[in-house]
């Protein structure tokens, strides 16, 4: 354990960060299945509008500093083919 008082404010306020982050990636995980869940049940609507809904979160995690913008531009991308193959 630290014994300078800037220090254990820093453990202090890297708990917190810490736990915010878990929570927006959490978060994440969940729209990214919803959106797998829509292409494995061949729903193209639904498939759509999750679609849109994780574009979002991804996007507001990385300006928060959760995710790198390339991780981001990643995840988006894959997801966004996963859902054009239901269209062919």
């Amino acid at each position: 354990m630290a014994n300078i008082k800037s220090a254990k404010k820093r453990i202090l306020v890297i708990e917190t960060k810490t736990a915010r982050n878990k929570a927006i990636k959490s978060e994440v995980k969940t729209y990214i299945k919803k959106v797998e869940a829509a292409v494995e049940a061949s729903n193209v609507d639904d498939a759509k509008a999750a679609l849109k809904i994780a574009i979002k979160k991804i996007s507001m995690a990385t300006s928060k500093g959760v995710y790198h913008k390339n991780t981001s531009a990643r995840k988006i991308s894959r997801l966004t083919k996963l859902v054009n193959t239901l269209e062919k």
